[in-house]
Parts: structure tokens; C-alpha cells; sequence
């Protein structure tokens, strides 16, 4: 229970009759600099909500005075931006991918277009540059499952690989172990026969019997010697560039379960422009034929 208040007799100011164990507390007021600024920011606050969009209500919120709005001044800026490219998207989607490439002007903004539409939405799985990742395929070199053409990367970016659209592109590797297409030998003498395709084996008798496996189950896809078909999305198998890794255990999960992963159809989400554009990048980050 408070105290009597009672005047302290050092400070010359009022108690407020709170005492903890011998030890009164000052009735201090607070600096007049301080209330100053703290009805400042009162008024300040009121101000501001009267002006700008403030108050959270069930299905709206209040607009303010002013009327400002971050989302309209983006699209404001964005409505801007797309006005002045305009000229050049409607050139880029006139053009075709080889007037496009011809044309230094087309290509320069073209390139730098694609450059940007790639970082924002290819990177995450193709890496920056197109340097790939694990099971998303390298860009920036000279090995490619569906064409490196620049007609090949148009269509693979249009329409994506193994997805829903119509026009996508379509195969699917058979599951020779987990459906029991082939037995674990076999399986491990064919991923002996792939390795030595790239000078890699260690088990030559497992590669000679790998062989005639892998002729009787791969090489319709691979084709002979496992120099890969673009024709249907087969890897070449005779490089030491991997997908999905480039180990014995790696190509036997491969061979056991296989991958068969997709890619979006980006023209389900990009203009047609864009897509020109993402294409003529990808060509040129250096392993386009």
C-alpha cells in the first residue's frame, strides 16, 4: 500500500508514497523536451493516418486523403517501363531468331533482356550463367539432350519438357530395376559397359557382359556406343558430362530408377518476345551450335 507523501528532504520534491524497503520514490516529472517530441510524434501519427492509407479494416483500409498508394506508383512504373520497351518487343517478336541474331541492335537488347528474365526466373535450377546443377543440365557448354540449335533451345524454352502441355517435349527413361526389367547383375554389369564408354571401367568381364545388355535395352535411345540421340532426350553416355552423377552408384540408381525431369513451358507465363529473347541468351551463353 502507498505511503503518506511527503516532501524528500535532499531533492526538495514530493514523494509519491511508493517506498520499497526503506528506499522512496521521487514524484519526478518527466523533461519538458521530451513530452515536446512525444505530442510531436501524437501529432504527427494523426496527420499521417488522415493523409496516407493507414487503418486495416474487414475488406479494405482506409485510402487517406492523399490517395497514395506504393502498389499504384509500382504500377505506374511498371505500365512506364513496358511503354517504352514496346517498340523494341514488337520488333524482337517480328523478327525471327536469325534476323534477331544478325541484328545488333535486336541482339544487343535481346541478350540483355534474356539475361534478365533468365536470372529471375532459370537460375534457381540452371544456376547463374547457366552454369547448371545437379539435374538441371549445363547451358554454357556444348552438350545438349534436346539441341543446342537455336530452334532446338526456342522449342525446349517454349514448351518445357515433360509437362502438361501439348506441344512439350516427351520421353521417359524405363525404370529397369525398380520394375524388374533387369535383375542388380545385369544392372551392374551395364553401368560397368557405361563407364567404359568414357575409359572408366575397372571390371572388364562386368563391361563385356554389360555390353550386350546394353544393346539389347539402351541402345535404341543411346544409340550405339552411347553417343546419345536429341532426337528423344537421350544423354550421351561416351563424355564425362552427367546429369545426375558420373559414379558407379549413381549410374546404376540412374539405370535402377531412372530421372525424368521436367522443365516448365515457359510460354505459358512469358510473351512471345521473351521467349525469343530467353532463347537468343541461352544460345549464346556459349554452347549454343
Amino acid at each position: 500500500m502507498p505511503t503518506k507523501i511527503e516532501k524528500d528532504e535532499i531533492s526538495g520534491r514530493d514523494t509519491t508514497g511508493h517506498e520499497w524497503d526503506g528506499v522512496k520514490e521521487l514524484d519526478t516529472p518527466l523533461p519538458k523536451w521530451w513530452l515536446y517530441v512525444f505530442y510531436a510524434c501524437i501529432l504527427f501519427a494523426i496527420v499521417y493516418s488522415v493523409l496516407f492509407p493507414a487503418w486495416p479494416g474487414l475488406h479494405s483500409y482506409t485510402k487517406g486523403i492523399l490517395g497514395f498508394s506504393q502498389r499504384r506508383e509500382t504500377d505506374r512504373d511498371v505500365a512506364t517501363l513496358v511503354a517504352t520497351r514496346a517498340p523494341m518487343m514488337n520488333r524482337i517478336k517480328a523478327a525471327s531468331l536469325e534476323q534477331i541474331q544478325s541484328t545488333p541492335e535486336l541482339l544487343n537488347f535481346a541478350l540483355n533482356g534474356g539475361r534478365t528474365v533468365f536470372a529471375d526466373n532459370c537460375a534457381t535450377c540452371h544456376g547463374a550463367g547457366g552454369a547448371g546443377n545437379p539435374g538441371f543440365p549445363v547451358l554454357a557448354d556444348d552438350d545438349w539432350i534436346w539441341g543446342g540449335k537455336l530452334q532446338d533451345i526456342w522449342q525446349t524454352v517454349a514448351y518445357g519438357v515433360r509437362n502438361a502441355n501439348a506441344k512439350s517435349r516427351q520421353s521417359a527413361m524405363p525404370r529397369f530395376g525398380a520394375d524388374e526389367m533387369l535383375t542388380r547383375p545385369q544392372i551392374n554389369d551395364t553401368a560397368e559397359y557405361v563407364l567404359s564408354l568414357s575409359n572408366r571401367s575397372t571390371d572388364a568381364a562386368a563391361a563385356a557382359r554389360g555390353k550386350q545388355i546394353f544393346a539389347d535395352n539402351c541402345v535404341s535411345c543411346h544409340l550405339e556406343g552411347g553417343k546419345g540421340n536429341q532426337e528423344v532426350g537421350a544423354p550421351r553416355l561416351s563424355d564425362r558430362i552427367w546429369l545426375y552423377g558420373s559414379d558407379k552408384d549413381s549410374i546404376v540408381a540412374s539405370i535402377w530408377f531412372s530421372h525424368n525431369g521436367n522443365m516448365p513451358a515457359w510460354s505459358e507465363r512469358f510473351d512471345e518476345a521473351t521467349i525469343k529473347m530467353l532463347a537468343v541468351y541461352v544460345h549464346a551463353l556459349g554452347g549454343g551450335n
